[in-house]
């Protein structure tokens, strides 16, 4: 198999991986070269997006699509009939390096498949990270896989070559890790976190006694859930995301809406374990990373996004349908209300709320100044005053649940700032 056919591969085996970012590392460093734009990109180039909204381009690749491992979800498990391949440590840097000058990339996404022992895997990865940035002088992002298994003496040393360090969860409860990858183990998953979590932390002591140490790990560490593979409601999945972030200062928790298998164009086989759906739950994982802002940006703990509802509402944000259990808390006086309350506001978000807090300094609010400062009144009107002036007024919950409800499933774009 040639180096192309080896990237065709390996690039498609790698497609699922949606925790796939490179937020919180800074702009990469190198010499770029070309101004060019529209290119056709190759095969394995994929985007993802900065803290600041940039987008960047990421060469994502597993090593080895070879896998010991069976888990029913998996389209590179042992059992699947695809077409198997592995790089070079060398073939891999050479590629990094050619898409990069070529300005196809601005870094890599490298996972792989369990081919051998864990800390074996481990270190091939830590080579290819280890000989970009010593050998090759790549300045780039470079985001690692953690092998759950390895020693912590190997994770110590990818976190000193790579940007991120990841490790997927995958189900949110260790019943559905036995039935449906029996040879995985959560136990072992969360000690790859714990590992993480640890020497980032003694990195930044190290750190501020000695400025010229090393920056482990500098954009933190992520994971990846897989939505609808299993029986688990919303409750049972934000409350997981809500303790991955407490303990293990999580920087991102990623969802997957689980893609049956079976299904044709897919790859793979049907496994009697896995539910029967016509496609994957794309409303429900779009719901599930709204929830996700809100405890990330909006101070939200886990407890109130559901309370006692098992799962998130499909026709309406959590923010609004908190606000609708809610509606003694409205409406609020844009004019008085302080930045968490502000925060608790349907269509209004991090950016718009500071921005309400600098001007009412100066003067007061309007409703029309509002649009300006990025406030979203068709959600906002329902639960807003500025003084006693009013929009509408929030009287009946199942009238604005119907007014702002997405009943055509429109709108499954995760918005990047307020809601």
């Amino acid at each position: 198999m040639d180096l192309g056919e080896k990237l065709s591969v390996l690039a498609s085996s790698a497609k699922y991986d949606a925790s796939c970012a490179s937020s919180g590392s800074g702009a990469p460093t190198g010499n770029k070269r070309g101004q060019g734009f529209g290119a056709n990109l190759p095969a394995g180039v994929c985007h993802s997006w900065t803290g600041d909204g940039r987008c960047v381009s990421l060469l994502k690749v597993l090593y080895s699509n070879v896998c010991r491992f069976d888990c029913a979800y998996c389209v590179n498990r042992a059992s699947a009939d695809t077409p198997r391949s592995a790089f070079t440590v060398d073939e891999l840097v050479d590629l990094t390096c050619q898409f990069y000058h070529r300005n196809y990339i601005e870094g890599l996404f490298l996972s792989s498949g369990i081919f051998t022992d864990p800390d074996m895997v481990m270190e091939k990865l830590i080579a290819v990270a280890k000989k970009l940035r010593k050998e090759a002088g790549f300045g780039g992002y470079i985001h690692l896989k953690i092998i759950p298994g390895s020693g912590e003496k190997l994770i110590r040393e990818a976190g000193l070559w790579a940007d991120r360090l990841s490790a997927n969860i995958e189900l949110p409860t260790d019943k559905s890790l036995q039935t449906l990858a029996p040879q995985k183990s959560g136990k072992v998953i969360l000690g790859a976190f714990e590992d993480v979590s640890r020497n980032s932390a003694e990195n930044e002591e190290d750190r501020k006694k000695i400025r010229s140490a090393p920056v482990f790990a500098p954009a933190g560490q992520s994971t990846q859930l897989i939505v609808g593979a299993s029986e688990e409601d919303d409750r049972t999945i934000i409350g997981l995301s809500g303790a991955l972030y407490r303990k293990f200062s999580m920087r991102r928790v990623y969802y997957s809406a689980f893609i049956p298998v079976g299904v044709p164009g897919r790859g793979g086989i049907s496994d009697p374990r896995l539910p029967d759906i016509p496609g994957p739950p794309l409303v429900r994982e779009h719901r599930l990373y709204q929830a996700d802002w809100l405890m990330r940006f909006y101070h939200f703990n886990p407890g109130e996004i559901l309370e006692d509802t098992p799962y998130l509402d499909h026709h309406v944000d959590p923010k609004t349908a908190w606000a609708l259990r809610h509606i003694d808390h409205f409406p609020m006086d844009l004019q008085r209300a302080d930045y968490e309350e502000l925060l608790r506001v349907p269509g209004i978000g991090a950016t718009s709320a500071r921005r309400i807090l600098e001007v009412r300094r100066l003067r007061s609010l309007s409703f029309d100044g509002l649009r300006r400062l990025g406030v979203i009144l068709k959600r906002a009107r329902y639960f807003v005053t500025l003084g006693a002036s009013y929009i509408d007024q929030p009287e009946d919950p199942k009238r604005i649940r119907r007014m702002l409800s997405d009943q055509d499933g429109a709108g499954l774009q995760l918005p990047l700032f307020d809601f």
